[in-house]
């Protein structure tokens, strides 16, 4: 049995979902989210908690078995407390600044970049901390925001300018050796 897929999943008070066969429905204070699973999973609400429970023990429906639990916990964590990203903007020049909803980077380009938000998620660009917050309910959606934002400049290896998430490690290189090596 998968130790992630067996593990029930809590529904918050404020939270609530449909079952109709495999699609699910959930909706929250910060938005609804619908999905549809693989039939071959059972998708069960007892009790305010979600169980998911596989019919055999073939590989695929053991690979879907723990997935579909961990998309459903994100579906209702999403709905309830939302989530977060962080992008920290390093070099001398770079800033990130808000133009109404949209997002303006002037990352060491001729011209500034814009960045629209997609439905469901916004930003918030802090001048002083040099950050960038991309939140909303849906997790894939404010993990690929953030991966298209960082795409606009990502790190380099030898100063470190450009995007990167907060906390990310960044593989430095060495420069050249120096001027007085080579007789």
């Amino acid at each position: 049995m998968s130790r992630i897929g067996r593990l029930p999943v809590q529904v918050p008070g404020g939270v609530t979902v449909d079952l109709k066969g495999s699609s699910v429905r959930v909706k929250g204070p910060k938005g609804e989210l619908h999905r549809t699973f693989s039939s071959s999973i059972g998708i069960a609400l007892e009790a305010e908690q979600l169980v998911v429970t596989r019919g055999s023990d073939s590989p695929a429906e053991r690979a879907l078995h723990g997935t579909t639990r961990a998309v459903l916990a994100n579906m209702i964590q999403g709905v309830s407390k939302g989530f977060e990203v962080v992008l920290e903007v390093d070099g001398v020049g770079y800033r990130a600044e808000m133009q109404g909803k949209n997002l303006s980077l002037h990352v060491g380009y001729s011209h500034p970049v814009t960045v629209e938000p997609p439905a469901g998620v916004s930003f918030e660009a802090d001048q002083k901390s040099r950050q960038i917050k991309v939140t909303g309910y849906d997790k894939e959606l404010v993990g690929q925001t953030a991966a298209n934002i960082r795409k606009v400049r990502p790190p380099e290896p030898y100063h470190g300018k450009g995007l990167h998430y907060l906390g990310e490690h960044i593989r430095r290189k060495a420069g050249k050796a120096g001027k007085g090596a080579v007789k």
